[in-house]
């Protein structure tokens, strides 16, 4: 039996995935999210349960935390999220559209290779919200038995998408003022399905209140304080629109933007006008947001929204696919991902570029997509990692690198005022006295007031083929000093 184009694209891509995934490291944060996974639990300082679960789960499924491991959840929940696409787009235009759809998708660095690939809030968010979406699209029109279903499933899919990022709030209320907006659709807000499809999202969603309740409602807090403080920065939403339009791609954004706008001003059938509301308040609300917070907005915080967008795109393109310049435009775009993806592999593999990259940038990039394997190997042969050993590390990002390094046999500990969920895992207060084996990446700052003492032993190191990338400093610290 034949497969469809569709999904002949969509093995093909994450078979090349898969292979991108096995040859790649775990970046800073997918190390971080590993590391301080380790302990399971009903919520997490920095985001919902849903990610640190799927690579907690992978782990221990297979019995590593091996990058291809940890990461084969979001892959293949990127595949589902492309066939959602497809799925939302047949119903918007037609499978022709579909098709191009998906290979914008893929082609989009912020998803075809962070989201769709990476250990991330991102993958079973777009999931999550691709399928309430979906539900959406079929529950509108419905009637009787079949709207209560499709109802209840699209609040079964928003409360996974609140499960994975606090920020699918944002999505969820466009699909609120879609409904206050829309003359045909406006009278399920006088019927009960909305409202059940509310209370399943927050059951789905309750074992996130209950953590934040029982731990001073930290994740809410550390995620508020992002849009907090007061300072005017009139021109930085067009930094941030500018910034995410570098991580959708530009000659995606651009077009993807125009079609966005059009369906407000000049109007669209109700599919399209759906999905342009889930769409507007993560695009539009973080470069709002960029004007006035005194914290630094990152560009893949409103990709949601831009997924909302590809379906709309994927008609666009259908419409001029017989164009040479579409058609080229497409095959560069797929070359450049390639070659990239390529380039990033082997250099983690081989380093044949050396320390060039270091000249070209402020530092070498490669030490933070390379698994520190070496420190941990050098460690063990040193006799200084026995099974349960308690390790510290002076910051998170370390933390988590040198963690993962060392694997689920020790204990890692973050001394520093910002933890983030290392501190709620393993809190200080609970190895007070005790000794710890303390790794500091150079420059090493003073940890002193730490410990009661300190020993200096010979250092270690980050290596790739023999060049080292990093020197870390060793240090046997004696009865560890938590700090108030």
């Amino acid at each position: 039996m034949r497969l469809s184009p569709i999904f002949r694209l969509i093995a093909g891509i994450t078979l090349i995935r898969l292979a991108f995934a096995t040859t790649t490291g775990l970046g800073v944060d997918e190390s971080y999210m590993v590391t301080s996974g380790r302990v399971l639990s009903l919520g997490y300082f920095d985001h919902p349960p849903a990610s640190w679960w799927l690579s907690w789960g992978a782990a221990h499924l297979f019995g590593t935390e091996a990058p291809w491991a940890v990461r084969l959840p979001f892959i293949l929940l990127f595949a589902l999220s492309q066939v959602l696409v497809w799925r939302i787009t047949c119903m918007v235009a037609d499978r022709r559209a579909g098709f191009w759809a998906v290979l914008a998708l893929n082609l989009s660095p912020v998803f075809g290779v962070t989201t769709g690939t990476w250990v991330l809030p991102d993958g079973p968010l777009d999931a999550a919200l691709l399928g309430a979406a979906l539900c959406l699209l079929h529950a509108l029109p419905a009637a009787g038995r079949r709207a209560l279903g499709w109802w209840a499933a699209a609040g079964l899919c928003a409360g996974l998408a609140l499960f994975s990022k606090y920020s699918a709030v944002l999505t969820i209320g466009g699909a609120f003022f879609y409904l206050l907006t829309s003359r045909p659709h406006r009278h399920w807000l006088a019927r009960p399905e909305p409202y059940l499809a509310l209370i399943l999202a927050v059951v789905v969603f309750s074992p996130v209140v209950i953590w934040n309740a029982t731990h001073g409602w930290a994740s809410f807090a550390f995620q508020g304080d992002r849009a907090a403080g007061l300072q005017l920065r009139p021109l930085m939403p067009v930094q941030t629109l500018a910034g995410e339009a570098l991580f959708v791609l530009p000659w995606v954004w651009v077009p993807m933007m125009f079609l966005f706008v059009s369906a407000f001003w000049r109007g669209a059938i109700w599919p399209r006008r759906l999905l342009v509301w889930l769409a507007a308040p993560p695009v539009v609300g973080f470069a709002l947001i960029s004007a006035w917070s005194s914290q630094r907005m990152l560009y893949h915080w409103a990709a949601p929204g831009y997924l909302m967008l590809f379906p709309l795109l994927g008609e666009a393109v259908a419409r001029r696919s017989d164009r040479a310049w579409v058609r080229g435009l497409f095959a560069g775009s797929a070359a450049l991902v390639v070659v990239s993806l390529a380039v990033i592999a082997t250099q983690l593999q081989f380093d044949w570029l050396g320390g060039r990259l270091s000249t070209i940038m402020r530092s070498d990039p490669t030490v933070e997509g390379l698994d520190w394997t070496s420190i941990g190997a050098d460690l063990r042969a040193r006799g200084l990692l026995p099974p349960g050993a308690l390790v510290a590390a002076l910051n998170w990002r370390d933390a988590g690198k040198i963690g993962h390094a060392l694997g689920p046999g020790t204990t890692m500990l973050c001394l520093s005022s910002d933890p983030r969920q290392f501190g709620v895992a393993h809190p200080l207060s609970e190895y007070a006295g005790k000794d710890a084996l303390l790794l500091t990446v150079d420059p090493a700052p003073a940890a002193t007031s730490w410990f009661r003492s300190l020993q200096v032993l010979p250092s270690t190191s980050v290596r790739l083929d023999g060049r080292t990338l990093r020197t870390v400093t060793v240090l046997r610290g004696e009865a560890l000093v938590p700090r108030p």
